[in-house]
């Protein structure tokens, strides 16, 4: 039976061992992948600057998911240069072609005074919360970090409002903005989830805060008890990453349109009627926008509200979760969004068909044009103002 240190040597004569100041010349360049083999608790203390932390128990089950290269250098450490040493054998077997052990690991590193940082790192009841979320190499502890730092406003806290806050909330982004100006109403609760009889009469964005918080500490809830206009929506959006619309008349989706528009942010748009919904991402930097789908609105007895034409009460929970789905992935940057693309559901058919949305030359309310804009109430039939030069 073998000693620790005879499993040592062996492995040492089938592993490739550099010295600090190759790894720092190394990593000067591109391509090569720095893995931080530690746990947790070393790895909070301070790590390399760019090193991907996967503790060495966590390595075999990890590593495929987080380096799917098999072919890009990899440069491993830990803290004395003894568990790297066994993981770079661990993962020549696995078939990862060109691995090398830091010698002396992080310790001689920060003695030599080379770069280091201490990591942002979860807490432990945060690692507990988005464990889930953690486990997928798509999101991990750096994605988790995003939605904590994100910042998302919600326009409105009824029916799309409803699902999209609390999943997103769930998802621990850090920062929800609610705009609502209405109170519950116990006609709201067949489909705004975010409510309850008990608070009936008071006001949405409080209701919706106190649900937030109770689901999620993480989360600031920033309630703007408002109706959004020309006067307010600047001041409104600015500072927001992305918004959530789920406005339900026409005015306001034009004059959020204008101003996200000059603003640059993104907006997850959804509406619903009857048993019908729809989806889509309008980008005012890379895609086309309400505008573009929509140039003027319908006549009125052509757009009637669901207060008037009724709507499904399980409808708004599918089209809000997938809005909240679309802004998590315009967050973490994965996938892709449905910019560009209308995706309508039917729930009596219970089908899914997509549209694609092109940019309107005619439209004139665009991201090149967003200094000309005029934020204005839309009173004429919302048709855009541009401010232009005299003469």
């Amino acid at each position: 039976m073998a000693t620790f240190r005879e499993l040592l040597a062996q492995a040492r004569t089938q592993v490739r061992e550099v010295d600090t100041s190759t790894v720092e010349l190394t990593l000067s360049g591109e391509g090569t992948v720095l893995l931080d083999v530690r746990e947790p608790d070393e790895f909070a203390q301070g790590a390399i600057p760019g090193a991907v932390h996967i503790p060495r128990g966590q390595l075999e089950s990890q590593v495929e998911n987080r380096l799917p290269d098999h072919d890009a250098p990899v440069v491993i450490y830990c803290a004395g240069g003894v568990r790297s040493v066994f993981a770079a054998r661990t993962l020549a077997e696995m078939g990862y072609a060109d691995v090398v052990s830091m010698a002396g690991g992080f310790d001689r590193w920060k003695d030599e005074g080379r770069a280091w940082t201490t990591p942002r790192t979860l807490a432990p009841e945060q690692r507990n919360r988005y464990h889930r979320h953690l486990l997928l190499p798509e999101v991990g502890e750096e994605g988790q970090q995003k939605l904590l730092d994100a910042k998302v406003l919600l326009l409105g806290a009824g029916g799309l409002g409803s699902p999209a806050a609390l999943y997103l909330a769930a998802a621990g982004v850090g920062t929800l903005g609610i705009i609502d100006m209405d109170v519950v109403d116990a006609s709201n609760l067949q489909r705004q989830i975010l409510h309850n009889t008990d608070r009936i009469g008071t006001s949405k964005v409080e209701s919706a805060r106190a649900t937030i918080e109770l689901l999620n500490p993480d989360v600031e809830v920033v309630a703007y008890e408002a109706r959004l206009g020309a006067d307010n929506i600047m001041e409104i959006l600015s500072g927001w990453d992305i918004v959530v619309d789920g406005a339900d008349n026409f005015p306001s989706r034009y004059i959020l349109n204008d101003a996200s528009v000059k603003l640059g942010i993104p907006v997850v748009h959804g509406s619903i009627f009857r048993f019908e919904g729809q989806v889509t991402v309008f980008d005012p930097r890379n895609g086309p926008t309400y505008r573009d789908y929509i140039p003027v609105p319908p006549p009125a007895e052509l757009a009637p509200s669901c207060a008037e034409a009724g709507v499904l009460g399980v409808l708004p929970g599918i089209v809000g979760s997938i809005q909240a789905l679309e802004a998590i992935k315009l967050i973490l940057g994965l996938g892709d969004s449905l910019s560009g693309r209308i995706l309508a559901f039917d729930a009596l058919e219970m089908s899914f068909r997509e549209f694609r949305i092109k940019p309107d030359p005619d439209n004139e309310v665009t991201w090149e044009n967003r200094e000309l804009i005029e934020i204005v109430e839309l009173e004429d039939l919302c048709m855009p103002r541009l401010s232009r030069p005299v003469g």
